[in-house]
């Protein structure tokens, strides 16, 4: 049974289960707009500039949100990290990727350009959570979570592991953080 297209050369390296969210296109735009909206006011960013939204063959009518409903989706979200084995990192919304049928193509999951060369890792965080980066030379770096800036899908990241010219990141963990109750 074949999940994905693959184009020649590519792979898959990550696969993880996310919450499910019966949220439709335009509330996961409302959504995704307002918490922006949010989290720039909270640490007094300035309006982030527009960017150009994903072509679809059908336009996407913008949905207005209840205090209820956002709430009900910031409670289903998830942040998905992606890193690059150039060191680049970055948080994006769940609900920045959209859902599709067995055997789709795929989206675009982090900007490939000349920062970026291959993600190696990508999986659902917490903001509480730290990461345990290793490269191929047996350097390790841990970092918070919440120090990794959230962008959306095209974005390239942000420097999470300074590596050198002919370094590479090659292992990425996740260390959640233990509760009272885990010991």
């Amino acid at each position: 049974m074949r999940g994905i297209k693959l184009a020649a050369g590519d792979e898959v390296v990550s696969l993880t289960l996310l919450h499910h969210s019966n949220a439709t296109t335009a509330e996961a735009r409302a959504y995704l707009k307002q918490s922006s909206a949010a989290r720039r006011a909270a640490t007094g960013e300035e309006e982030a500039p527009v960017e150009e939204a994903e072509e679809t063959e059908e336009s996407v009518e913008e949905a207005t949100l209840t205090p209820e409903r956002y709430a009900e989706l910031g409670a289903k979200d998830q942040f998905v990290l992606a890193v690059s084995e150039n060191g680049f990192g970055k948080r994006t919304s769940s609900y920045e990727y959209r859902v599709t049928g067995r055997g789709g193509s795929g989206i675009v999951a982090m900007g490939m350009g000349k920062k970026n060369s291959a993600i190696i890792a990508a999986f659902p965080v917490e903001e509480s959570d730290d990461l345990m980066l290793i490269s191929n030379t047996g350097q390790t770096i841990r970092v918070a979570v919440g120090s990794i800036s959230v962008q959306g899908r095209a974005a390239q990241g942000v420097v999470v592991f300074r590596v050198e010219e002919a370094e590479r990141v090659v292992s990425v963990e996740r260390i959640a953080e233990e509760s009272e109750e885990d010991g």
